[in-house]
C-alpha cells in the first residue's frame, strides 16, 4: 500500500470478501490454550468443517487468548457470541453442526456459581464487569493475518496521525489523555515522548519493553501473541511523534509464540507498506527489530534492557542523565512497555477527551491484570482504572474456592505489596496502590486465602529477588540476601527479638541506596506484610507458632483418638512410615519420624488428623 487511499481500498476489499452474517468459529489458541489442548481441537474443527464442505457458510479463525484461561480450550461462535468451554476434539463435529443450524450446545456452555448455563460470553460473570478495550480485540484477529487487523480499522490511527496531525499535536494528545506507563512506574507517557522529541541527537530510538518476568504475569505475552499489530501501530505513531526511524521490541526469549507471531506481523507490515521507507507514501520512514531477552529478570529494568540490546551484560547503570537524552547507544530513547504502546491507537483514533472519560482523575484508561492464585476464576482481566479490588476478586474472580476466606492480594509482581481484606474497597489505580504500600507494577495480581502464611509469602518473594538480583550494587546484593536469611530463620523457628525492627531498618537502606528499581522496591512484600500482618511475625518469633499452619518447622500433626476409625488411609500415604496402628484401631504419629508433609491430613476423611 502506497497511500492512505490504498489502505482504505484494501480495507474495503477485505470487507467485500467476507459475508457479514456468516457464522465464525473462533478458537483461543494462545500459549494457555495450547497448554490445555487447543492444538488438537484446532485440527478436529478444521477436519469437521472440511468434511461437511461448509467453508462458504462457516468461517474458522484461531486467535490469541480470550482472557478466561481457566476454561481453555474455548470456542466462540460469532456473531452470536456463543461460548463453549473445555472443548475437546470429539466436540468439534457437534459444534460445527450447531453453528450451521443456529443451535446452542448447552452441555458445552459455561455454568456459573448456581450451575446456570451461560450461553453467551456476555452472560459469563467473568466478562460482565470487564472493559476489554485492548484485549477484547483478540477475538477478531488471527495474529498471522494482517487482513484481520485491517478489517477492524487497524492502522487507521497511524494514517490519521501521518496525514492529519503534526508530531507536536500527537504528543499533545497523548499528554492530554494522561496515558501513564503500564510497565510499573506509571510515568506519563506523553511527557516522556515530549522530552525525547525535544532532545538533541540523532538517531532517536523507540523501544518496546516486552521482557515480562514477574511471576504470575502474562499480559504482555498475551497482547503480543494475540494482536501484535496493535503494538506495532502504537510504536509507529510514537516514532512519528518523537521523530524516530528505528525501533526495537525487547521480548522474552521464553515467549516463543509471541516472538513467532511478532516476526510474522512485522514481515506483513513491511509487505503492506506499513513499515520501512515512505510509509503509506507519507515520507515517514520507520522499522522495528526484535531483540530476544537475555534471560534475567533485571533485564526488564530500563538501563539493563538497553545494555542488553547493545550486547553487554544486562545490568543496570547509574542514571545520571535521563535516557530521553542519552539512552540506547547514548542517543535519545523512548521506552514504553507493550500495554502502553497498545493504548496509543485508541487515543489517536478516538481522541484524548474520550480516553479521559475512562478511569480516575490521576489514572486514565483501562488496566490489564493477570488474576491468579487462590481464586475461582483465573485469567487475564481488563478493567477501567478505579474499579475496586473487591470487584476484581469477588465479582470477576468469583471469590475464594473451597469456602475459604480471603486473606490478601499481592499487586505489582514480586516487588509489589500484599494488601489485606481491609483494602478490598479501595479503588485500583496508580496512586491508591502506592499509598497503601503496594504498586501497580506490570499488573500481576496474586490472591491468597486464609491458609497463606504472610511471613512465608514475604520470604518467597524476597528469595526470588535474591536469585534475580544482578549483584552489581552492594545494598541490593547483600541487603536483600540478609532480609531473606532473617525471614528464613523466622519461618524455621529461629526468629529473635528485634528481627522485625532490624528488617525495617535494613529495608530503608536497601530502598535508599540500591542502584535500580529491583533493589529499591525489593523490600515491598516484606514491609507490607509487616504493616498489615505484624501479628503473624509476632506469633512466629515469640510463640514459635505459624497461625496459618504453613511453616513446617512450626507445626505438628497428631491423631485424635475419638475420630480415628482405623481406616489406615493415613498410614498408607505416609512417606516416612511415621504412622502406626492396627486396622480398625486408633493410629498414632511418631513425631520423630514425621516430616510434616501433611499427606495424612489431606487424605483423612474423618477429621482425625489434627494439624497444630
Amino acid at each position: 500500500m502506497a497511500s492512505f487511499d490504498d489502505l482504505v481500498k484494501r480495507r474495503g476489499e477485505i470487507a467485500a470478501g467476507r459475508a457479514p452474517n456468516r457464522a465464525t468459529l473462533v478458537l483461543g489458541d494462545g500459549t494457555c490454550g495450547r497448554a490445555s489442548g487447543s492444538s488438537e481441537v484446532r485440527a478436529a474443527l478444521s477436519e469437521a468443517i472440511s468434511s461437511l464442505d461448509t467453508e462458504k457458510r462457516l468461517a474458522f479463525r484461531t486467535t490469541g487468548c480470550h482472557g478466561f484461561c481457566q476454561i481453555e480450550p474455548n470456542v466462540q461462535v460469532l456473531p452470536d457470541e456463543t461460548l463453549y468451554v473445555h472443548v475437546k476434539p470429539e466436540n468439534a463435529q457437534s459444534i460445527v453442526e450447531a453453528a450451521l443450524s443456529g443451535k446452542v450446545l448447552k452441555n458445552l456452555t459455561y455454568k456459573d456459581g448456581q450451575k446456570k448455563s451461560c450461553a453467551k460470553i456476555t452472560d459469563v460473570p467473568f466478562y460482565k464487569r470487564q472493559m476489554r478495550l485492548l484485549s477484547g480485540l483478540n477475538v477478531y484477529v488471527d495474529p498471522l493475518r494482517i487482513e484481520d487487523y485491517i478489517a477492524i480499522d487497524g492502522y487507521q490511527a497511524l494514517a490519521k496521525a501521518l496525514f492529519t496531525m503534526t508530531p507536536d499535536f500527537v504528543v499533545e494528545e497523548v499528554i492530554k489523555a494522561n496515558l501513564r506507563g503500564r510497565g510499573g512506574g506509571g510515568f506519563p507517557a506523553g511527557w516522556k515522548w515530549d522530552s525525547v522529541r525535544k532532545a538533541e541527537g540523532e538517531p532517536k530510538y523507540v523501544v518496546c519493553n516486552a521482557d515480562e518476568g514477574d511471576p504470575g504475569a502474562y499480559m504482555d505475552r498475551s497482547l503480543l501473541e494475540g494482536n501484535p499489530h496493535l503494538v506495532i501501530e502504537g510504536m509507529l505513531i510514537g516514532a512519528f511523534a518523537i521523530g524516530s526511524h528505528e525501533g526495537y521490541v525487547y521480548v522474552r526469549n521464553e515467549y516463543p509464540l509471541a516472538v513467532q507471531n511478532l516476526i510474522v506481523a512485522l514481515d506483513q507490515a513491511r509487505e503492506h507498506g506499513l513499515l520501512g521507507k515512505n510509509i503509506l507514501g507519507s515520507g515517514f520512514d520507520f522499522d522495528i527489530r526484535i531483540n530476544r531477552g537475555g534471560g534475567a529478570f533485571v533485564c526488564g529494568e530500563s538501563s539493563a534492557l538497553m545494555q542488553s540490546i547493545e550486547g553487554r551484560p544486562g545490568e543496570p547503570i547509574p542514571k545520571y542523565v535521563h535516557m530521553s537524552e542519552r539512552g540506547l547507544y547514548n542517543k535519545p530513547t523512548n521506552l514504553n512497555n507493550v500495554e502502553t504502546w497498545a493504548n496509543v491507537p485508541f487515543i489517536v483514533n478516538r481522541g484524548a477527551d474520550w480516553y479521559r472519560t475512562i478511569g480516575t482523575e490521576g489514572s486514565k484508561g483501562t488496566k490489564i491484570f493477570s488474576l491468579v492464585g487462590n481464586i475461582n476464576n483465573t485469567g487475564q482481566v481488563e478493567v477501567p482504572m478505579g474499579i475496586s479490588l473487591r470487584e476484581i476478586v469477588e465479582g470477576i474472580g468469583g471469590g475464594i474456592p473451597n469456602r475459604r476466606k480471603f486473606k490478601a492480594v499481592q499487586t505489582g509482581g514480586p516487588s509489589g505489596g500484599c494488601l489485606p481484606a481491609d483494602c478490598l474497597d479501595v479503588p485500583v489505580d496508580f496512586d491508591q496502590l502506592t499509598k497503601l504500600g503496594s504498586m501497580m507494577g506490570s499488573g500481576g495480581m496474586i490472591v491468597m486465602d486464609e491458609d497463606s502464611c504472610m511471613v512465608d509469602v514475604a520470604r518467597y518473594f524476597t528469595n526470588f529477588l535474591v536469585e534475580e538480583s544482578c549483584g552489581k550494587c552492594v545494598p541490593c546484593r547483600e541487603g536483600v540476601m540478609q532480609l531473606r536469611d532473617i525471614l528464613n530463620d523466622i519461618t524455621q523457628g529461629r526468629g529473635r527479638e528485634g528481627d522485625v525492627e532490624l528488617m525495617e531498618d535494613l529495608s530503608k537502606v536497601v530502598i535508599d541506596c540500591s542502584l535500580c528499581a529491583l533493589g529499591q522496591s525489593a523490600p515491598n512484600p516484606l514491609l507490607t506484610t509487616i504493616r498489615y500482618f505484624r501479628d503473624e511475625y509476632v506469633a512466629h518469633i515469640h510463640d514459635k507458632k505459624c497461625p496459618a499452619r504453613r511453616c513446617t518447622a512450626l507445626i505438628s500433626f497428631r491423631i485424635d483418638a475419638e475420630n480415628c476409625t482405623g481406616c489406615a488411609l493415613c498410614k498408607k500415604q505416609c512417606p516416612t512410615v511415621a504412622i502406626a496402628g492396627e486396622k480398625k484401631k486408633t493410629h498414632v504419629i511418631d513425631p520423630e519420624k514425621c516430616i510434616r508433609c501433611g499427606a495424612c491430613f489431606e487424605v483423612c476423611k474423618f477429621d482425625a488428623v489434627i494439624k497444630e
